[in-house]
């Protein structure tokens, strides 16, 4: 390359640095007329109706195979440890203890033997069954099951009107999905919700978890110690019951000396086996029935109760975003002897959007 030809290379590079930086190209604002947004607000209210109960359906499927779970480890963990000889032993002594303690209480043997079972249940079945899943982690995948469902819909209904994306965004920050303020921080639109990665980041989320914890949502079975009251004052009653003939056979034991003692001792323990082993099936179907029945009762509260359950972040979310756009989406009410659903919208808080 000659000298020429250098320098005018040299001057296009620096003509080229010098060039100002191009301006972000400005896309202008789609119209979109009123009645193409109340179509599109119906349409969301749509969607939200249609993921809720597409959720209803994954967290039934989420929660029934929690309860297989737990009777799976009701059955492997809990009952056949509860009715070993060994276990069976150290609860008498337990018992014995508790008698001791009791200071006069009515049923303190039963009552402190109840709370030591919830103990080992929560254990020995709750906790390993909570590892894989459990109401509280069915809580939080339902909500953003519901999300990530209305989310693509939402896609959908972008294109199906030609609305672009960003002003339908500009629109659902207008939508109100958490309205729990003051403080503004306990408040979401359904955009923030939308775009919250993960869910659980959003202040406004964990106000909402929050008030479903408070409102007594917080335990996966939240009346087990119930269900252990019968088992523990049974096997109270029996315990409580051998502790003299028991008293007796150390006596005799101690009285005729090492040898003869020992065996006296060994046979007092292996009859006192046969007798547990006699009120094992009974012991066992009284633990099955008992847990069975409280555990269903409270599955069943998990799952169908709004703001309570599993089911209830989700709820109030739809509750809200349907709520707020119905009204502008303006609904028609039709008669139920048409063969429509006359829709009543729930009453909802927060920011009303204009069309």
């Amino acid at each position: 390359m000659d000298l020429r030809s250098l320098i005018v290379a040299v001057l296009l590079v620096l003509a080229g640095c010098a060039t100002p930086a191009r301006a972000p190209v400005v896309v202008p604002a789609v119209f979109v007329a009123p009645a193409t947004w109340q179509q599109v607000d119906r349409e969301i209210v749509a969607a939200s109706q249609s993921a809720t109960e597409q959720t209803k359906i994954y967290a039934r499927g989420a929660m029934d195979y929690w309860r297989t779970r737990v009777y799976q480890l009701t059955e492997e963990n809990f009952i056949p440890w509860f009715s070993s000889y060994w276990t069976q032993e150290w609860l008498s002594m337990k018992v014995s203890w508790y008698s001791i303690s009791s200071q006069g209480e009515q049923d303190a043997s039963a009552k402190r033997l109840a709370a030591y079972l919830l103990e080992q249940y929560q254990q020995r079945v709750l906790a390993p069954a909570a590892v894989e899943i459990d109401p509280e982690a069915i809580l939080g995948l339902a909500t953003a099951f519901y999300v990530d469902i209305l989310q693509e819909e939402l896609q959908r209904i972008s294109q199906r009107h030609g609305v672009p994306m960003a002003q339908l965004n500009a629109r659902l920050q207008k939508v109100p999905a958490i309205a729990l303020g003051p403080p503004p921080a306990r408040n979401a639109s359904l955009y923030q919700v939308m775009q919250a990665e993960p869910l659980n980041t959003l202040p406004a989320y964990a106000a909402l978890i929050d008030k479903i914890h408070k409102a007594g949502g917080d335990k996966g079975v939240d009346s087990t110690d119930t269900a252990m009251a019968p088992v523990a004052k049974r096997a109270s009653q029996r315990m409580e019951a051998e502790m003299a003939p028991r008293g007796a056979a150390s006596a005799v034991a101690a009285a005729a000396g090492r040898f003869a003692g020992g065996l006296i001792t060994v046979g007092v323990a292996g009859i006192r086996a046969i007798l547990q082993a006699n009120d094992r099936p009974d012991s066992e179907a009284l633990i099955r029935s008992s847990l069975g029945n409280t555990f269903d009762k409270a599955w069943t509260k998990l799952v169908q109760n709004p703001t309570t359950g599993v089911m209830a972040g989700t709820l109030y979310i739809a509750g809200q975003v349907e709520g707020n756009l119905a009204g502008r989406a303006e609904l028609p009410s039709v008669s139920s002897n048409s063969g429509a659903i006359d829709w009543n919208p729930p009453q909802a808080t927060g920011e009303q959007m204009s069309p």
